[in-house]
């Protein structure tokens, strides 16, 4: 018995010795992928992986963390150890449904709300938010993330066809929500609430009078449409 255990502790030595010891498994390499706007090289200056160190030792939810307070962009990060040296950073960024125009800046905003890049022009083919609450009550009594949250809920309620026509969204207050689309036509959304068969009575309007340029659904059991 006494052998047994001797053998057990040497075995068990020898795997800590292999783990922390030897020079054969250590995080020499980190590979990065899922990037499409950030570069492998941000993500990995980012994460500051311990280059050298056992690979086994490496804390992979610092690595984590310090990726999501450093690249904003990054909505989720998966940190795998890559036996026998690698670390691997599989990465999912963040897609903007919305740009808040902001002090002359627009600043992507994604499906969950989070303000997440600021530039100085507004990317390609994503509606403009618009908060208009001068002389009305909404910035004061919501706030401005409330309204922003309500904007995103209601375009990303809208059906896909619909969506790719937004063009702005204007809102003045949490039950003023406006959509401007192209071709010059104007959605009265109203609040947020009852997307799902606001959605529906668009549809049905667009499709029960395509020469009209101005929508109501803002009362969805009564909507309206116009051709001025």
């Amino acid at each position: 018995m006494i052998l047994s255990a001797l053998g057990a502790l040497v075995l068990l030595g020898g795997a800590l010795w292999a783990l922390y010891g030897s020079s054969w498994l250590r995080a020499d390499q980190v590979t990065v992928s899922g990037t499409r706007v950030l570069t492998p090289r941000q993500v990995e200056d980012a994460a500051r992986v311990p280059l050298g160190a056992p690979l086994a030792s490496v804390d992979t939810a610092a690595v984590e963390g310090r990726l999501l307070r450093a690249l904003p962009r990054i909505d989720s990060v998966d940190v795998v150890r890559s036996w026998p040296d690698g670390i691997g950073l599989k990465v999912t960024e963040r897609t903007p449904v919305l740009v808040l125009e902001q002090g002359g800046k627009y600043v992507e905003t994604d499906a969950k709300a989070v303000r997440f890049a600021t530039s100085a022009t507004a990317p390609r083919d994503i509606p403009v938010l618009r908060l208009d609450t001068s002389g009305a009550p909404g910035l004061r009594r919501f706030g401005e993330d409330r309204l922003v949250r309500e904007a995103v809920g209601v375009v990303t309620g809208l059906p896909g066809n619909v969506a790719r026509e937004v063009v702005s969204v204007r809102v003045r207050s949490y039950d003023s929500v406006t959509l401007e689309m192209t071709g010059g036509r104007t959605v009265f959304w109203g609040s947020g609430e009852y997307g799902v068969a606001k959605a529906r009575a668009l549809l049905a309007l667009m499709k029960a009078a395509p020469g009209a340029v101005r929508f109501d659904v803002s009362a969805p059991s009564a909507p309206a449409a116009s051709r001025s």
